[in-house]
């Protein structure tokens, strides 16, 4: 696979974190993913996963294109549990509540007629999930 990514860029502790939207799903840098876990996800963690949940490709990283292997939300999710520590809730949290969704909300807006979640917030915490179709 050729085809050059540009990706979005998330930071965590002072840790970037590179991301990409393809094909209507998220996609994390495995390498980055793993120093937010304290863990190094090489090809050993990476061969743990379905072929689908993994994927090499050439992405645009501190100014200059090179082969990123890349795992898919599901993938992250997976490796989160698999190596589990008490911060991956946090980190999990972050990736869905925050990284997801905006990596889904900076969609085109031709996207606009396909249902997407969103949440309504009242004083005093209280909130409600929505389907805005």
């Amino acid at each position: 696979m050729n085809d050059l990514h540009e990706p979005v860029l998330f930071t965590r502790h002072n840790r970037p974190l590179h991301t990409l939207w393809l094909e209507s799903q998220a996609w994390f840098c495995a390498h980055e993913l793993g120093r937010l876990t304290g863990r190094f996800f090489d090809g050993h963690c990476i061969r743990k996963l379905d072929p689908d949940q993994h994927r090499n490709v050439q992405l645009l990283r501190y100014g200059h294109y090179q082969e990123t292997t890349m795992v898919s939300e599901s993938g992250a999710y997976t490796l989160l549990a698999h190596h589990h520590i008490p911060e991956n809730r946090h980190l999990r949290h972050w990736l869905t509540h925050e990284v997801v969704a905006v990596l889904r909300d900076g969609q085109e807006t031709g996207m606009a007629d396909l249902p997407r979640l969103g949440r309504m917030c009242w004083p005093g915490g209280h909130t409600a999930s929505l389907l805005y179709w």
